[in-house]
């Protein structure tokens, strides 16, 4: 199944399956996710950037699944969480070649800016505004890591072949390993998603299940 591409702005998204864990491309890199070195990162899971998806079919309803658990248990093991999240009614000059490819972006209605309920910010969370397709760019979640003596970052949300593997990239050149949690990633199709998994696979990161990361932690 794929998306059905608009001139800008977001495509519809028809469901499709996740991938398992039989189907998951070998890394290049040798990492084994350590809870002690880990952060959490929850990215873009704001109800615009969910709108596309169908609520109740996959890959959107597992994928939430998968990060409320990976969530709950990142805060009982005391692994950082963070999230991401755009503001709505961007200045153009502070949305930049964004908008030339996805138009003016979100208003600022919580029907578009919120979090999915669901998944909610707790206290002790941290929200970083979204500025770029990386988490890394115009924010303070390098130092915000390193403070806690983290070096690695376990990566989940949407757009898997878009922020999420642009994040994983950064990550990487910023010296902090990154995994993708593969089955608690949502993206435009099936083959975009297993786009994201074999780039990062094979030049910046590690996929994984989240059974093993939950395991781990």
């Amino acid at each position: 199944m794929t998306a059905t591409s608009a001139a800008k702005g977001l495509p519809t998204i028809a469901p499709y399956e996740l991938p398992r864990a039989g189907e998951l491309p070998t890394p290049r890199a040798p990492w084994t996710l350590q809870r002690d070195r880990a952060a959490l990162l929850i990215h873009d899971m704001q109800n615009y950037f969910l709108r596309p998806f169908v609520p109740d079919a996959a890959p959107l309803a597992p994928v939430v699944a998968n990060i409320a658990a990976l969530v709950q248990a990142a805060r009982l093991a005391g692994v950082p969480v963070f999230y991401t999240a755009q503001e709505g009614e961007q200045d153009r000059r502070d949305r930049g070649l964004q908008a030339d490819l996805w138009g003016p972006g979100m208003s600022a209605a919580p029907e578009h800016q919120h979090i999915l309920a669901a998944l909610a910010p707790q206290p002790g969370d941290k929200v970083l505004v979204k500025h770029r397709y990386s988490a890394f760019q115009r924010s303070n979640l390098e130092t915000l890591m390193r403070a806690r003596g983290r070096d690695q970052l376990i990566i989940c949300g949407v757009y898997a072949h878009i922020g999420c593997a642009l994040t994983a990239a950064e990550a990487f050149m910023r010296d902090i390993e990154p995994f993708m949690a593969a089955d608690a990633l949502a993206d435009f199709s099936r083959a975009k998603h297993d786009l994201a998994l074999s780039y990062v696979a094979d030049v910046c990161g590690v996929p994984l299940m989240s059974a093993a990361i939950l395991e781990l932690l």
